[in-house]
């Protein structure tokens, strides 16, 4: 289900990652003077926002609906469901996210700030795949019938 193409790479232009980097540091920029403003706590709570999503999906949709126009077809609803399929790993690395911020919260006061962080990184990467895990065998089950 889940494979490396480092050829697309290639497919994407530059000015697409420029896109990118330029929302995600929009939003970085956005979060730190919300966080100046309101303090860190709320601060916090907009550096969560998913700063490459919006951005990545867009073009993902782009790419996908375009390389089946190439091959004669609408490729609308395929570069959507791209992005939709794109969603959900977001939304599973997002309850990822809330573990790693869980732990980084409860072992950044007793714990080496190293320790702390290299366990959040485990419990995100551990609560990701499994959910990823999850939810793929429940897809291919309900496929199966």
């Amino acid at each position: 289900m889940i494979n490396t193409r480092f050829s697309a790479l290639k497919d994407i232009k530059p000015h697409e990652y420029a896109l990118r980097f330029m929302f995600g540091g929009l939003c970085t920029v956005c979060a730190g003077l919300i966080a100046q403003r309101y303090g860190p706590c709320i601060g916090g709570l907009f550096l969560a926002f998913p700063a490459i999503f919006p951005a990545g999906a867009s073009l993902l949709e782009k790419h996908e609906r375009e390389k089946k126009r190439k091959a004669g077809f609408d490729g609308t609803k395929r570069g959507r469901m791209a992005a939709g399929v794109d969603a959900a790993g977001t939304a599973i690395g997002c309850v990822g996210l809330i573990g790693f911020a869980v732990t980084i919260r409860l072992g950044l006061p007793r714990y080496d700030p190293a320790l702390a962080i290299a366990t959040a990184v485990v419990v995100w990467l551990v609560l990701s795949v499994m959910l990823w895990l999850l939810l793929k065998s429940r897809m291919f089950r309900r496929i199966r019938g």
